[in-house]
């Protein structure tokens, strides 16, 4: 079971920037996704960004433009780049690697933009 580590949460203003990373602990062969979901208090987890196994990007409606996802040569590491924080991007962040034979789940890390 691989394992994923997480890093870069924190607390900022409305309009700071953060720069989450997640590394996994060995190679990941032939990921189809690489991404990055959240979780707020009382509602469903959803995906935030993600980079599918040909380099294409996807991202929430709410976060375009504002958020960059961006993975290492090795496949090992991405990162998603956080500007323009709004109150909204509260919540946990949780790291997704995907290959056809499952997923890993990173532990998660808090994230809180205050007003």
């Amino acid at each position: 079971q691989v394992q994923l580590a997480e890093s870069g949460g924190g607390l900022v203003q409305a309009g700071g920037s953060l720069t989450l990373s997640c590394t996994a602990s060995r190679n990941i062969y032939s990921p189809t996704a690489m991404g990055w979901y959240r979780q707020a208090p009382g509602k469903q987890r959803e995906l935030v960004a993600a980079i599918l196994g040909g380099g294409i990007t996807n991202y929430a409606d709410s976060v375009r433009g504002r958020f960059n996802i961006s993975r290492d040569k090795r496949l090992t590491t991405v990162t998603l780049q956080m500007n323009n924080l709004k109150p909204e991007d509260t919540g946990v962040y949780y790291c997704n690697f995907k290959n056809p034979w499952g997923d890993s789940w990173g532990q998660g890390t808090q994230v809180t933009v205050s007003s």
